[in-house]
């Protein structure tokens, strides 16, 4: 999301995560931030797993642009 940057917390990450598919954009800042809540697992459900899991698999399948 070129110039609006999420925060990324484990109350928002769907909320995060759908506005983040809808544009097509990820910053690098909200990618580092993922991957430190993706990789704290006492604080992260399995349902939002999955949901961040979203957002990888679209970056891997080039579906969404990181910018900086």
């Amino acid at each position: 999301m070129a110039g609006n940057t999420l925060s990324f917390s484990a109350s928002n990450i769907e909320q995060s995560v759908n506005s983040i598919l809808e544009s097509g954009y990820l910053s690098r800042q909200e990618y580092l931030q993922l991957m430190n809540l993706f990789l704290s697992d006492f604080l992260v459900t399995d349902e939002q797993r999955s949901q961040m899991n979203r957002i990888f698999d679209e970056l891997q399948r080039k579906r969404l642009q990181l910018t900086q």
